[in-house]
């Protein structure tokens, strides 16, 4: 087991004063945005000018810096996002967090030696995810809040890089990355840094009026079985949060670690801002109706009696750095101070040293003045030296002479050190799209007039009567039927499907798959291929490496997020032997990617808009009185359906289903028909009317497929 002596605390630094107060309340390292590309765009963060200021600040105070750049990315902004990754390794950055893989593609070609943090928008929950980054060359994981300690302990014993975990603040509904709730309801994207956060409105679960919303975490109570576990960072979530709540969880967080009592720093956290309480109840594994909350009026009243009392923990410089200083004062010769971190060194001279005339200077008259290192970073630990007798320096010389070798040794550990660039630069850099080309070339790709139909089933008695495999060329329009999609549990339950569609069939790993589950679903799988299953449908790189590892053929699901050409290719280097683009993608944008990757998307279907562990439906008693399927009402009465998935997670699916079977498009081999909750009839009604690109008798969305995504 991995163990080790102290994680750093890493704390989030929305904006200049957030980032002061992190750094004097002990943080080890920050993470902040710049002005695009990162989760927090409406944050106040950080232009290249104020970055490269907050990196020498940091550096100075010994505090490590990571960039977020963790947001999805479409190929008309790759020239933008490279110039922001140019900024970012100018500025020197300790590291940069990831989502998409064209983000990390283009780092580690362009910056080979900047490490590379997977963030939790990657959506990596499992062991497998965590070997697939380790392969891409990532330094650090950062873990999805839904794990267990036991898992968390599971994942850090079996693999070689960092892993990071959120100890407090906001739990997103959703497993971050797969989270489409404010972009299907108002084209605002969590995936790209602009979520509304909708899942805080009302939202009506049986008897919960605000049933998609969780309280913050708090994990100070197990920060001993973390570090022992071997987590490397404990992350502060809050970048839109005010300096006084960073204060608050950086002091509370660094006393816990230190040993300290640190209980009634936990009360002002929570005054300062909490959602009814705080929760533990995905570490603790007690996943139930106690981890539910919403901001009340008596948690907005509670801050505003400990504010100011916070605002006292970061007005001034914490004195955190020793020094040693070395102090001469001889008769003849110029006056010197030299000071040293142990790393860096800084020395200044002043004028020779008078005669005194009536009081010589003593070596307790000398260290009154050089230790009051007050408004910087450094104490003084150890003063020597020689004086010369019968002789004065000035106290206000002996003040300068301080502030002088102090500044200078400041900048000294604050100065900058780019990463140096590729010698070459990449190939895929120097492309206006990515892959293969200019964005918007079609580099020779052609595409079917009538592209192929993947149906996917929740249930095997979805299928419609007598539907078998058809040829792709044998039919003249509406699409064939040639790949059918089923759950493993529902193909285990009718091996016959594995014969009647062959390589047709294709397996659906879940969506979410926990160390707890790893056991059961790789038998499960292995099972399967020697039965003669030849493909899976991966919605995580967790289930892209365990495809890769049992030789089955991966088909990447629009859990993958790929909304560029350059992520596209990167999948199919990985192994994909094809794609299903990301819904939050328009068409004309479709049509754009390039690439030979054969790809698809979703056209028809209640849309699962979000990823869920902790069961909104679920009571206090468990899952007794659950049918599988839950209504969840919105504040303007609309019906989304919470849907169970073997009590692993829950699926919220879209309260009116994607059509476009009677609209434009192009530029995909396949179409996926994505029925959930359809009964046999109704799936057989649709795929008729799909085929004859009929006008829908029923509500029916567009989605995202003809607007543009914010």
């Amino acid at each position: 087991m991995k163990y080790l002596e102290r994680p750093e605390i890493l704390a989030p630094a929305g904006g200049r004063q957030q980032l002061e107060a992190a750094v004097r309340c002990g943080a080890d390292a920050v993470y902040l945005g710049g002005k695009g590309f990162n989760a927090r765009r409406n944050a106040e963060n950080f232009d290249d000018f104020s970055l490269a200021e907050a990196v020498e600040y940091c550096h100075g105070r010994g505090t490590k810096v990571y960039v977020t750049l963790n947001t999805l990315v479409m190929d008309e902004e790759l020239p933008a996002l490279r110039k922001e990754i140019a900024a970012v390794a100018e500025a020197g950055v300790d590291a940069v967090l990831v989502q998409d893989l064209a983000v990390a593609k283009l780092l580690k070609e362009e910056y080979p030696d900047l490490p590379r943090h997977a963030s939790t928008q990657m959506a990596v929950h499992n062991l497998e995810g965590v070997r697939m980054l380790e392969e891409m060359g990532f330094t650090r994981a950062v873990l999805a809040r839904e794990l267990s300690l036991d898992e968390i302990r599971k994942i850090t014993e079996e693999c070689a890089i960092e892993i990071e975990v959120f100890v407090q603040g906001a739990h997103c509904m959703s497993l971050s990355g797969g989270c489409y709730l404010s972009s299907m309801i108002g084209g605002r994207s969590g995936n790209r840094g602009l979520c509304a956060q909708p899942c805080r409105l009302e939202f009506q679960v049986k008897d919960r009026a605000n049933g998609l919303s969780l309280k913050d975490m708090c994990y100070l109570p197990h920060l001993t079985a973390l570090r022992e576990a071997g987590v490397a960072s404990l992350k502060i979530e809050g970048r839109m949060k005010r300096p006084e709540y960073v204060a608050a969880a950086v002091t509370a967080y660094k006393k816990a670690l230190d040993g300290l009592e640190w209980k009634e720093d936990r009360e002002k956290l929570q005054a300062v801002f909490s959602r009814s309480g705080f929760t533990d109840g995905f570490l603790t594994a007690k996943r139930n109706g106690t981890m539910f909350g919403v901001r009340r009026k008596e948690d907005v009243t509670a801050a505003a009696g400990v504010l100011k009392e916070l605002e006292g923990l970061y007005r001034s410089e914490r004195q955190s750095i020793p020094v040693d200083m070395i102090f001469s004062a001889l008769d003849g010769s110029p006056v010197s101070l030299t000071a040293t971190d142990g790393e860096y060194w800084a020395t200044a001279f002043g004028e020779e040293p008078q005669q005194a005339r009536s009081r010589e200077l003593t070596a307790e008259d000398a260290a009154r003045s050089l230790e009051k290192t007050g408004g910087t970073p450094f104490y003084l630990r150890d003063l020597s030296g020689e004086i010369g007798s019968g002789l004065m320096v000035p106290a206000a010389e002996l003040n300068r002479l301080r502030r002088q070798v102090l500044e200078d040794l400041l900048q000294q550990r604050g100065k900058v050190e780019p990463w140096k660039q590729a010698a070459e630069g990449s190939a895929a850099s120097k492309s206006e799209g990515g892959a293969g080309g200019a964005a918007g070339s079609a580099v020779g790709r052609a595409f079917p007039e009538e592209p192929a139909l993947r149906l996917r089933f929740e249930k095997a008695g979805q299928i419609p009567a007598g539907l078998k495999p058809e040829s792709a060329s044998g039919r003249a329009e509406g699409g064939a039927v040639t790949e059918l999609v089923l759950p493993l549990s529902e193909i285990q339950q009718n091996p016959q499907l594995i014969e009647l569609w062959g390589e047709g069939l294709i397996g659906e790993i879940p969506a979410l798959h926990f160390p707890a589950q790893a056991d059961r679903l790789l038998g499960q799988l292995q099972s399967l291929r020697d039965k003669g299953l030849k493909k899976v449908l991966c919605e995580d790189l967790g289930a892209l490496e365990l495809a890769r590892k049992l030789g089955l053929a991966a088909c990447g699901g629009h859990g993958l997020n790929i909304l560029n050409s350059l992520s596209l290719e990167e999948y199919r280097k990985l192994g994909l032997a094809d794609a299903t683009i990301s819904f939050e993608l328009s068409m004309a944008r479709i049509r754009r990617l390039t690439g030979g990757l054969r790809r698809g998307i979703l056209a028809y279907g209640y849309l699962p808009l979000m990823k869920m562990r902790s069961c909104p439906a679920r009571g206090q008693s468990g899952c007794g009185d659950c049918k599988g399927r839950t209504p969840v009402r919105d504040r303007k009465g609309e019906t989304f359906t919470l849907l169970c998935r073997g009590k692993q997670y829950s699926e919220l699916l879209n309260c009116v289903p994607l059509y476009i079977g009677d609209k434009n498009y192009g530029g995909v081999d396949f179409l996926t028909l994505y029925f959930t909750t359809e009964s046999r009839e109704e799936c057989s009604r649709i795929l008729k009317l799909f085929r004859k690109k009929g006008e829908p008798d029923f509500p029916r969305t567009n989605g995202l497929y003809y607007r543009e995504l914010l």
